[in-house]
C-alpha cells in the first residue's frame, strides 16, 4: 500500500510538472514555441509508448525474476511504474478515459504485488504477481477496445546481448 501511495504522489508530481511545462511552451504573441507547433515534430501516441517502453520492460522484468536476479527485477518493476506515470502525464486521456485511472485500475495493484514478491525473493509469488500484471495489461487492452493486443508471459529471450542472471557476490 505504501508503494501505491508513493507511486500516486510521484505520478501527481510528474503530472503537475508536465502541466506547468506545457503551459510554459504554449504559443506566444511572438510565435509558436511548443514542439507540437512544428508539423515535423514527432509526438508519440499511446501505442508507440506501449511498444517501445512498456513491453520491453515487461519482458525484462520476467527474465530477471525468473533468473532470481531480484535487484534487476526490482529495477525493472520500478522503471515500469515510472514509465506509466510519465505516459499518464504526457497523454492524460485515451478516448476520453483518464490514463491515470486506467493505470491505477489495471497496473498499480500488480506492481505493488510484484514489489512484495521481489522484496521477499519469492519466485512463486513473483510468477503469480507477474501473471496478474499480464492479465491487468490485457484487461486494459480490452477496456480500451484493443482486445487484439494480447500480452503473454515471454517464452524466449529477445535480448541475447543481456545477461539476466544475478551477479555473483
Amino acid at each position: 500500500m505504501r508503494y501505491v501511495t508513493r507511486a500516486a504522489a510521484i505520478g501527481f508530481g510528474i503530472l503537475a510538472a508536465t502541466a506547468a511545462g506545457m503551459a510554459a511552451t504554449e504559443p506566444s504573441a511572438s510565435g509558436p514555441t511548443s514542439r507540437t507547433a512544428h508539423p515535423s515534430a514527432y509526438v508519440p501516441v499511446t501505442s508507440d509508448l506501449m511498444n517501445d517502453i512498456i513491453q520491453p520492460r515487461h519482458t525484462k522484468l520476467w527474465l530477471a525474476g525468473k533468473s532470481q536476479n531480484w535487484v534487476f527485477a526490482d529495477y525493472e518493476r520500478h522503471n515500469i511504474g515510472g514509465a506509466f506515470a510519465r505516459i499518464a502525464a504526457a497523454i492524460p486521456s485515451y478516448k476520453g478515459t483518464s490514463n491515470a485511472q486506467l493505470i491505477a485500475a489495471f497496473v498499480t495493484p500488480y506492481l505493488a504485488d510484484l514489489d512484495t514478491a521481489i522484496k521477499a525473493k519469492n519466485e512463486t509469488d513473483f510468477i503469480q504477481a507477474y501473471h496478474s500484471l499480464t492479465v491487468g495489461c490485457n484487461g486494459c487492452h480490452q477496456a480500451t477496445g484493443h482486445e487484439m493486443v494480447v500480452i503473454k508471459v515471454p517464452d524466449s529471450d529477445p535480448f541475447p546481448d543481456q545477461d539476466f542472471t544475478a551477479p555473483a557476490h
